[in-house]
């Protein structure tokens, strides 16, 4: 076996549930994983210090847009990370937004390691909106994180793609959130397949219910319990309606104090350092690739190309297939990011094998950009205890936008790590053809998909895709009248005809 082969060598997490007020700051939840990765290898503080590569997973409070400074952190923490834990890596870097980012973050540096340019190699990232929303409601200080965070430093070197995940024209007519945009590819998958408003609920609380019941038995889960099918899809007091058809119970929990960290060494370095081989697990097979980007871009809203074809080439790399795998954990960000992931791969929402090892966001935790970090680990552990077992991770940014995949192992590679060129995928999918986007339309429209969006006092907007008598696709809004938002919810929208007008910037649709 080449001595370049990178090898995943110890994985850490850690969950907080204490005292808000005396909650980690961001850059010690990311020293802790970063220790416990280091414990569970065996190389120890010293060990972590030789790293000579570090990929921290961008904080969500560093998003385009974001109110940065409500909340004291670093500004490059990378840099201060290092300096923590007493390492100088040469390659160091603070990713975009996204929650692919884990995966895709472990594929770059596999391949550094493949051609020699790293040898020992830390990725990790946090969430920390649990306390610092509590901190900030309750008036809460921020002292203690100042105190530690060093604001000064300079600004980090960024990796991934930096692109704001839609269009001012998409965000105008509300399309700037995840939770307004996935119940538009839930309704258009519903639609598409012909099933009933109520059949359909059902069948995403059975869903969920499974992955509530493996979030019951993770020690690390922020919501360790289990829920019903019902429990998850009946609207009440404490499971609002958010964005039509999802209530609170089907969304991902950002809200969290959650870090998770992996490290990833060549074959040489794991053996110098003295990591025994039953603790080594192999990433056989990885890929990245993005969806059209714009939402309003897309062939249709419930299918992924860059989900298809990320896995198809995970696979080959891997030299194996979906009958091989063993272990799955599809992102799970809403229930439609499963529902078209394991569409995409060729799986059934029932598979026995299970779709989840952690799970999932709503109520493993989803913080932020990092969740992936978390599966990584579970499946580490996972693999660890079922020798010669293929785990397979799934994990998706923006709004079923960038994809990444890895299939891990703890089988010796029988072939050279060789991970493609995303370009290579990226031009199949930038060639696919798609509707012209037309930002004025008038007269008649057809809707394509849609979701009412709500407030804790009840709906308050719909918003529209649909297409005009041309064939466009065009975004908008309805009437915020109480009757026209209760009857969206009422019967199947999709196919709905209407009349397009403008008010302001903004398209109006009125339903006939």
């Amino acid at each position: 076996m080449d001595e370049r082969t990178p090898v995943l060598i110890g994985a850490g997490q850690f969950t907080y549930r204490g005292d808000p007020g005396a909650s980690p700051s961001p850059t010690t939840l990311l020293k802790i994983a970063a220790e416990r990765a280091a414990a569970d290898s065996g190389i120890g503080a010293e060990g972590l210090a030789a790293i000579d590569a570090l990929a921290v997973v961008g904080f969500t409070i560093d998003a385009p847009g974001s109110r940065r400074g409500m909340i004291p952190h670093s500004t490059n923490p990378p840099a201060l990370l290092s300096k923590w834990i007493g390492a100088t890596p040469r390659w160091s870097v603070y990713s975009e937004m996204g929650g692919n980012t884990p995966q895709y973050l472990i594929n770059t540096l596999a391949e550094r390691i493949s051609k020699g340019e790293t040898q020992l190699a830390l990725t990790v990232g946090c969430e920390f909106l649990g306390s610092a929303t509590k901190r900030a409601t309750r008036g809460l200080s921020f002292d203690d994180w100042s105190a530690v965070e060093d604001e000064t430093l300079e600004t980090p070197q960024r990796i991934g793609d930096a692109r704001p995940g839609t269009t001012p024209y998409e965000a105008r007519h509300g399309l700037n959130r995840p939770i307004n945009i996935y119940p538009l590819f839930e309704n258009a998958l519903r639609a598409r397949d012909k099933r009933p408003l109520a059949e359909h609920q059902a069948r995403m609380g059975r869903l969920f219910e499974r992955f509530s019941t493996v979030a019951a038995e993770n020690p690390e889960a922020w919501f360790p319990i289990r829920r019903s099918a019902e429990e998850l899809v009946s609207v009440s007091e404490k499971n609002r309606m958010i964005g039509y058809p999802y209530p609170k119970l089907l969304n991902a929990i950002m809200e969290v104090d959650q870090a998770a960290g992996v490290i990833v060494a060549s074959v040489a370095k794991a053996r110098e350092l003295g990591v025994p081989e039953d603790r080594w697990v192999y990433l056989h097979g990885c890929a990245d690739a993005a969806d059209l980007w714009h939402p309003m871009d897309r062939q249709d809203f419930h299918s992924s190309p860059a989900m298809r074809l990320t896995g198809q080439r995970a696979f080959e790399m891997a030299g194996i297939g979906l009958a091989d795998i063993d272990l799955i954990d599809l992102y799970s960000c809403f229930p439609v990011a499963v529902e078209v992931g394991a569409e995409e791969l060729g799986l059934s929402l029932d598979d026995p094998r299970g779709l989840t090892v952690t799970g999932g966001l709503p109520y493993a935790g989803g913080p932020g950009n990092n969740y992936v970090m978390h599966s990584v680990a579970v499946m580490h552990r996972k693999l660890r205890e079922k020798p010669g077992a293929n785990g397979l991770i799934t994990g998706n940014g923006w709004y079923l936008t960038k994809q990444s995949t890895g299939i891990y192992s703890t089988r010796r590679p029988d072939r050279p790590f060789e991970r493609q060129d995303p370009a290579v995928i990226q031009r199949q999918i930038d060639a696919l053809p798609h509707p012209d986007v037309i930002e004025t339309p008038q007269g008649r429209g057809t809707i394509e998909t849609y979701t009412v969006v709500h407030k804790r006092e009840g709906p308050f907007m719909a918003i529209v895709i649909g297409r005009d008598s041309n064939g466009r696709r065009f975004a908008a809004n309805t009437p915020d009248d109480p009757a026209t938002l209760a009857g969206l919810e009422a019967v199947e929208q999709v196919g709905r005809t209407g009349v397009l007008t403008q008010r302001g910037d903004l398209n109006l649709f009125t339903p006939d």
